[in-house]
Formats: C-alpha cells, sequence, structure tokens
C-alpha cells in the first residue's frame, strides 16, 4: 500500500468527517460553539444539502446510528420515509409500468431526512435551533461555490429542465445554463423555506425541544406540506417511462409520518462489536458478510491481493443474495434477521465458497425458508447459467452523501443522507427542493419481501456504520455509493482492523466491488459475475482474479468510494480521515 496523500487526523477535541469540506467545516464550528456531536452532525446534514444538491436534500432521507455517551447506548434513528398511501402495485399497472422510474414524481416517497434530523437534535442535542440552522440558511442565501460535480449534473439536465420541469430551472439554471463550476450558487427558496420553518418554531415559545417540534410541524403538516400537496395533486411531468405522470404522494402522508428511534442489529466480530439498521436498509449484508467471512485468517493475507479480494467478493455475493430475496421492511413482511446473522448458517453457506468465481445468484434457506427473488431476477439467473452476461449497471449510478461526528465526550454519529436529487424529481414550486426518489427500489410484484406497499419503507441501500471495542465506542464510517457502500465500507473496516491501516491509509487503499446482484436503482440491472476494481491493483492480481473466473472490470485508479470514517482510540485520541476521490470530502478536527 501507498503512502496516504492527506494525514490522518488526530486530537481531542472533536472530529468531523464528511462528503464537503464545507458541511465539515458548519459541524466543527458547532463543536466550538459548545454543541456536541449530535449538534455537529444535523448542521453538517443540512448544509450537505445546498453544496451536494445533486446527491440529497430536504425532500430526501437519512438513516442514522449514534452512540450516546450519557446512557452508553447505540441507537438508530430511522428516517427512511415510506410509501404513499395511494401507492400500489394495481395502481402501477393501471398506468402500464412494471418498473418504478427513478426520475418524476412516481416514485416520491414521503422525505424523511428533515424529521430525523429534528428528532436527533431534540433529543440529544444541546444548542438551540437557531443556531444549528444558521450555517444552511446562510449557504442557501448567500451562497456556495458551485462544484465540478454539481455542475455536470445540472449541465445533463439542462434540456429536461428548461422544457419539462420549469421549477427545477428556475432554482438551477441561469440564463438557461448551468451555472459555471468555481461561480458562486445560492437557492433563496430554500433559503427563505429553512427561514420560514426556522420562525414557526421560534414562535411557538418555551424550551428548545418545543420550538424544534414546531419546526418539524411547519415542515409536515404546514406550509411545506402544503406546498407539496399542491404540486403533487396537479402535477403530470415526464420520467424515465418516457410518458408523464402524476404523483401518490400527498399532504396526509406527510402529516402521517414521523421519525423514530429503532435497536440497532449487532454482531461481535474479532473483539469489536458493529452496528447497522435494520433489514429495511441493506446494512444487515455488512453483518453477514463478516459472519461469512469470520470462517478465514483475512490477517494472514495481503490486502490487495488476489486472495483477499476474491473471498471478500464470494461472500458478498452470498449475502447480497440474500438481501434480495429476504430483506424488507419488517413491520410488514417476516425478516429472518436471527437466522441470517448467525454463525451456524453463516458456516453453512461459508461451503459454496470456493477457488472460482460463482455466476450464480444464490440465496440460502435460513431456518429452512424457501427462498424467494423477483421473476426477474430468476430470468437473469437463467440468462448467466446459459452462458449470457448481465446488463451492467449505469456507470454514473445515484450517488450520495455521508458524515461522521465524534465529540471529546465519546458521542458518536454516523449518518448517511441521500435522496430528492436534483436530477431525479423537479423541485417543488416556492420551497426550493425536489422529492426523493426511493420508491424506485420496491418491486411491483406480489409477495416479495420488498415489495411496494402503501406505507412500507423502500429497501434503502443507505448504510451508517458505527462499532464499539470493549463496550466504548470505536469508529464510525460509511460512504456514498448505492449497492457498493457495504462493500466500500466493508474493505475499509477490514484493512483497518485485520491490517492495522490508519484511518486515511484504509481509506485511499484500492477499492473494489461486486455487482453480481440486481440493482436497487431503476432500470434494476445487474452484472452478474462482473467484479470492479481501481487500476492502482498490481496486474498480476487482476490477472490472477481473472484466471478464476471473475469478470474483471477496470476503472480509473482514484474513482470507487467515497468514504469519511471517525474514531475513538484506547488512549482517547480523537482521529478522522476523509477520502480523496473527486476531491470534495474532508476532516476537520482538534
Amino acid at each position: 500500500m501507498n503512502s496516504p496523500t492527506r494525514p490522518q487526523l488526530v486530537g481531542s477535541f472533536g472530529m468531523v468527517a464528511a462528503s464537503d469540506w464545507l458541511a465539515a467545516a458548519a459541524g466543527m464550528a458547532m463543536l466550538e460553539q459548545g454543541g456536541n456531536a449530535f449538534d455537529a452532525a444535523v448542521a453538517t446534514g443540512l448544509v450537505l444539502q445546498v453544496v451536494e444538491p445533486h446527491l440529497n436534500g430536504p425532500g430526501g432521507e437519512v438513516p442514522i446510528i449514534l452512540y450516546d455517551s450519557r446512557e452508553k447506548e447505540v441507537v438508530v434513528v430511522d428516517g427512511q420515509g415510506p410509501a404513499p398511501r395511494r401507492a400500489t402495485i394495481e395502481g402501477f399497472r393501471a398506468l402500464d409500468v412494471d418498473v418504478i422510474p427513478g426520475t418524476g414524481l412516481l416514485a416520491a416517497n414521503v422525505p424523511g431526512a428533515f424529521g430525523a434530523w429534528m428528532l436527533m437534535l431534540q433529543r440529544y442535542g444541546r444548542l438551540p435551533l437557531r443556531q444549528v440552522m444558521e450555517p444552511v440558511i446562510h449557504y442557501a442565501g448567500h451562497g456556495v461555490p458551485m462544484l465540478p460535480a454539481v455542475h455536470l449534473a445540472i449541465s445533463t439536465c439542462v434540456p429536461r429542465f428548461a422544457e419539462q420541469w420549469p421549477s427545477s430551472g428556475e432554482v438551477f439554471l441561469s440564463n438557461g445554463r448551468a451555472p459555471e463550476a468555481g461561480r458562486r450558487f445560492s437557492n433563496p427558496q430554500l433559503a427563505a423555506t429553512y427561514e420560514m420553518v426556522l420562525a414557526a418554531g421560534e414562535s411557538a415559545g418555551g424550551a428548545r425541544e418545543q420550538q424544534i417540534e414546531a419546526a418539524r410541524r411547519a415542515f409536515y403538516e404546514g406550509p411545506v406540506a402544503e406546498a407539496i400537496e399542491r404540486f403533487l395533486s396537479s402535477a403530470e411531468l415526464w420520467d424515465e417511462t418516457g410518458s408523464p405522470h402524476a404523483g401518490f404522494l400527498r399532504g396526509d402522508d406527510l402529516a402521517g409520518w414521523r421519525a423514530s428511534f429503532e435497536r440497532p442489529l449487532a454482531i461481535d466480530y474479532h473483539g469489536v462489536r458493529v452496528h447497522k439498521t435494520g433489514p429495511w436498509g441493506q446494512g444487515p449484508v455488512f453483518l453477514q458478510q463478516l459472519r461469512l467471512l469470520d470462517g478465514y485468517d483475512l490477517a494472514s493475507l495481503s490486502p490487495d491481493s488476489a486472495d483477499f479480494v476474491h473471498l471478500v467478493v464470494e461472500c458478498a455475493k452470498l449475502a447480497f443474495a440474500d438481501r434480495e430475496a429476504y430483506y424488507g421492511d419488517p413491520r410488514f413482511v417476516e425478516v429472518p434477521v436471527e437466522d441470517l446473522l448467525s454463525p451456524a448458517y453463516a458456516a453453512e453457506r461459508r461451503r459454496l465458497v470456493g477457488d472460482r468465481a460463482s455466476m450464480e445468484i444464490r440465496p440460502g434457506s435460513p431456518g429452512g425458508r424457501e427462498p424467494r427473488l423477483p421473476s426477474r431476477a430468476l430470468r437473469d439467473r437463467t440468462a448467466a447459467l446459459d452462458g449470457a452476461a448481465g446488463l451492467p449497471p449505469d456507470p454514473l449510478g445515484k450517488d450520495t452523501c455521508h458524515l461522521d461526528v465524534v465529540d471529546r465526550e465519546g458521542n458518536m454519529v454516523s449518518a448517511t443522507p441521500s435522496g430528492a436529487w436534483l436530477h431525479g424529481s423537479p423541485v417543488v414550486p416556492g420551497i426550493g427542493f425536489p422529492l426523493s426518489t426511493r420508491s424506485q427500489m420496491f418491486w411491483l410484484e406480489e409477495g416479495l419481501a420488498s415489495s411496494l406497499g402503501p406505507g412500507r419503507r423502500p429497501r434503502t441501500t443507505l448504510t451508517p456504520t458505527l462499532a464499539l471495542r470493549d463496550g466504548r465506542p470505536w469508529l464510525a464510517c460509511g460512504t456514498p455509493g448505492g449497492d457498493q457502500q457495504d462493500q466500500w465500507s466493508l474493505t475499509f473496516f477490514l484493512r483497518h482492523l485485520h491490517h492495522q491501516l490508519d484511518l486515511q491509509s484504509g481509506i485511499e487503499a484500492p477499492a473494489f466491488h461486486s455487482t453480481h446482484f440486481h440493482s436497487s436503482f431503476y432500470p434494476r440491472a445487474a452484472g452478474l459475475g462482473q467484479l470492479h476494481m481501481e487500476g492502482r491493483f498490481p496486474a498480476p492480481v487482476v490477472a490472477e482474479l481473472r484466471r478464476r473466473g471473475h469478470d474483471v472490470r477496470l476503472h480509473p485508479d482514484w474513482s470507487l468510494g467515497r468514504l469519511c470514517a471517525v474514531e475513538k482510540g484506547a488512549d482517547g485520541q480523537l482521529r478522522a480521515g476523509a477520502d480523496p476521490r473527486q476531491g470534495q470530502a474532508y476532516a476537520a478536527g482538534r
């Protein structure tokens, strides 16, 4: 492994790592002003909505995992909004739609991000609402430098904004063109929306908790929800089906939803306890992969060797096959998580890992259950066995953001905000942001764990990670990357734990992932047998993996992943690292 391009940050006061430097700085400012990790995470997350509007927004969602040093417990904040009450499989069939499009209004679900941030701030933060919201209001109103990636995202959407989504053009175009990279970009509509929400909170008077609740109501029951209701009840706009459609989301969907706290799923692995969200997200695949890999001596393998890559990828294929067969919203379907995460089940599944790359999608039978894959997956599996290659996923994909925070008290947060991408859905007129299209992750087929149903949470790919060592907070990490999140994060985690790479070195190490399963995003393509690797891997390693049957696809040297991580060591030192890939993610701390 080469020396890292940046130093690992080390200090004792606090650390913030985020997928944009302005967001990280906003979070660090909260710590400097007397706030804790929870205040810092909320400020960071809100600023990400302004600086990376192609990756997340107020209309999106965010799963959060936190460690509370007072109660000494790990908690999940469910910020994944559900499908609308009116969204049914029959309703889509009536529109002659068999795969939910990734753009437009049909895939809109309840915005969960704002409610989740407010719930964590209300319960665990200490700063006043105005102090935490000041950075996002400032940046939305006064502007931020237009990132090259944002410029590119807007540029690809210029015809759509000009001809089909004029409300998006009002916010994101300048004289009919994408604002130039590096120039100041502002979103006055969003600034006004958040000013209104803040004013509604402060007008309620009382304690900060009451003000935060009033702000939440202004979003979900007041003017924001009313604007969404007006737009969605009348608009019919273009989407990826090639036709205009109306959406199913309405104001009563927002009014009827609240973010909530949940217990995380967790397993012990080599002296640490790893926590993830429930199976309404893909987080348990991280834990399943650890269970499978626990049967191998990874520490004896070079972290960029063919043996290491092969074992990690083959175990990932098995875990993700179970994701396809069993994961869904446990409020509506039975998900056998206890069996899926059991050492005995992992030992049984581990026997399927051989010296050659598997070309099959092979879900198991936890507790004797019969797996059920979507009909499309079964067709593609048959094609793979007949020698036909699956379609590769969209090379650009759908991306997201990530942040991690730790403070000197030992509070820790890992969060992965996403959705409401500027290219995914039209801006709701007057409020400055589009809606999430996360409902594209449902299957329009009855009887599957992730079938569409009113009020169900889509099986999100968003998946923060938090781990304890000796019962104390140790590591928070995550990355953008859709289905790849629990592969890139896992590889970093393994290299950090087994090979003692520091945070920055582990983040910068050459990345790889498999696409041997159906993408969670429209058009739900699969890259069966494909192994995607950065070009920094040694040529003999690539050749050996191809000899073992992997369909290796090489990518530019610094192109896969955008990891962030923070750590509290046994010595009490706080550490942080952020990915140099794409030149946006930075850590701040002292």
